[in-house]
């Protein structure tokens, strides 16, 4: 899929939370280019010319083709992030765009939709709410099971609701069920024909191996320090079920967990 560099302008910027910012970009003179749920864009996180130098990965939320807009969801975490979460309607953002490789998305029309699970932990949700809207329009069903520590780190619950069934769980029991996602009690009463996560690395594994107990196929999105974003630097890379490593930005980063070497 090729690649571009765009100068979007920002037409919202709306503070989620003390940490989160959901940015929504367009190109006012041409259409956004096509992008799979799963890729991610590397965005300018800085004045040209300042700190810090290399761009920020950030996973696309949404393209919202009727607005031509893109979605970002970016957690405030460093200068990079902070930078980005300051922007506002009327800015300009410098974004490459669409990078990797993206979740698989079942044929349109099928005889018998597919039940999928989508899970996801704090900001990892982001990508699921794109993936989601395309697996509706597939003909599939959709199902979030979204977690966090407290009902502040759940974002979008009104975006997804639309969607499919939506289940919460949360460390502290403030929104849904107490606990982790892998504890909700959905996981003990239905099945899936296939399920996708993205989230803290701890979360992911738990989540593929209740995959693997299940038989059921599973992708996560891994969330590897990245730099290019290209697959040049080679810092993002995570070993595989061969004894190799791949690159995730370029490879991934969305993989199948039997592809990679986690003891599961």
């Amino acid at each position: 899929m090729k690649k571009h560099e765009l100068r979007l302008i920002v037409t919202a910027a709306e503070h989620l939370g003390p940490q989160h910012t959901l940015l929504r970009l367009t190109d006012p003179d041409y259409a956004l280019p096509e992008a799979c749920p799963g890729q991610f864009v590397q965005i300018k996180a800085s004045v040209d010319g300042g700190l810090p130098l290399l761009r920020r990965p950030i996973s696309i939320n949404y393209i919202d083709k009727s607005r031509n807009e893109l979605w970002l969801l970016v957690h405030d975490i460093g200068r990079g992030t902070h930078f980005l979460c300051t922007l506002s309607p009327g800015d300009t953002a410098d974004v490459v765009m669409p990078l990797g490789h993206g979740y698989s998305l079942p044929e349109r029309g099928a005889e018998t939709p597919q039940r999928v699970l989508l899970v996801g932990g704090g900001v990892g949700t982001a990508p699921l709410l794109y993936l989601g809207h395309e697996l509706a329009e597939r003909g599939a069903q959709p199902t979030f099971l979204l977690g966090g520590r407290s009902a502040a780190d759940i974002m979008e619950k009104d975006e997804f609701a639309p969607l499919g069934r939506v289940f919460l769980t949360t460390e502290d029991g403030s929104a849904g069920e107490r606990g982790f996602v892998t504890q909700h009690s959905l996981l003990g009463r239905e099945t899936f024909d296939s399920i996708a996560t993205c989230g803290p690395k701890p979360m992911m594994m738990a989540v593929a191996r209740y995959a693997r107990q299940a038989d059921t196929p599973c992708e996560v999105s891994l969330e590897n320090m990245m730099a290019c974003g290209l697959g040049a630097c080679l810092c993002c890379v995570e070993p595989d079920a061969e004894g190799h490593n791949v690159c995730v930005c370029k490879e991934g980063p969305v993989f199948n967990i039997n592809r990679l070497s986690w003891q599961i």
